[in-house]
Parts: C-alpha cells; structure tokens; sequence
C-alpha cells in the first residue's frame, strides 16, 4: 500500500498506481529470488569443493564470489542450437512454460508478515495447481526434439514430478 499512496502523490491514478506498485513488487520479489539462488548455489559449489579437498570457484571476483554471475553469462550468451528435426517453435515454448510457472507458484509464498505479491484465500490449491502444470512444459520439451531418448527421458522426469506431487499433497 506504501508504494501504491507513492505513486498517487506523484499524480498517477489509482489503477496506474497499483499496477506499478505491482510490477515493482513483483520485480524486487524475483531480484531477491534470485540473488538467494546465486548465492545458495555459490555457497553448495564452496561446501562440495572442501569436501572432496579441492579449492572450488576463487577465479571469478574476490574469493569467487561472482563465479555465478559469470556462468549465468556465460549460459545466456551460448547459441541456440535447435536439432533440424525438432519443432522450433515448442522446442524454445516447453523450457519457458516451465520456468514462467516455476515463477508463478512464488506468488502465492508469503515471504513476512502481511508482505505476499498475491494473497489470495485458496494459496495452497493454486500452488498445487501451478506446480502440477510444470509438468507439461517437461513433455512439451522433450517431445518437440523429435529425439524418441529424448522424450522418453521428459516423460520419465514428468513421472518422477507428479510422484513427488502426490506424497506432497497428502502431506
């Protein structure tokens, strides 16, 4: 509400207001998802290097510390390669289904106390139901590689997904 009385004083409608309260929310709520994944996954690289006595990421940054940052670089700026067999259009379509409904099942996680992007009264059903679709998005991929491995390997991670989601739900 802070942000939404913010951008009414500086002369913006409600509706603008709290959209943009939104769409800010929203974008600091996934820099801080992401921000905590970087260094979770900083922190695992660091913990298994000292367990099997090897030095781990020290190259990238002070103390390697933007080791992370860099592989993610590194994985955006790679080329595409699409397999000539493969439908292009759901080849690129499954693997962002799935990560836009990894996002999505976020919203409903109430991060304190009165601070959620949507709080809604059936959060538990829209969780179950947001994760519960990431399943197709593994089909999708692993069908439009025209690769039978390769959809025999989605199909078996969408098995392995809904197993996972049925233990959870009667938990």
């Amino acid at each position: 509400m802070f942000l939404t009385n913010f951008f009414q004083h500086q002369g913006l409608p409600f509706a603008w207001s709290w959209t943009i309260s939104q769409v800010v929310i929203i974008f600091v709520f996934q820099l801080v998802l992401a921000l905590s994944v970087a260094a979770f996954i900083l922190a695992d690289r660091k913990i298994w290097a000292a367990v099997q006595m090897r030095r781990g990421p020290n190259v990238v940054g002070a103390f390697g510390l933007l080791q992370t940052i860099a592989d993610a670089l590194k994985f955006f700026f790679k080329e595409v390669i699409i397999p000539s067999g493969a439908n292009k259009v759901l080849f690129v379509l499954g693997p962002l289904i799935t990560a836009t409904l990894a996002f999505a099942a976020w919203a409903v996680i109430p991060v304190s106390a009165g601070w959620v992007v949507s709080n809604i009264n059936v959060g538990i059903l829209y969780l179950f139901a947001i994760s519960s679709l990431g399943v197709y998005g593994v089909i999708v991929s692993g069908w439009a590689s025209n690769s039978k491995y390769a959809f025999l390997s989605a199909l078996r991670a969408a098995a392995q997904m809904v197993s996972y989601e049925v233990s959870i739900g009667l938990c």
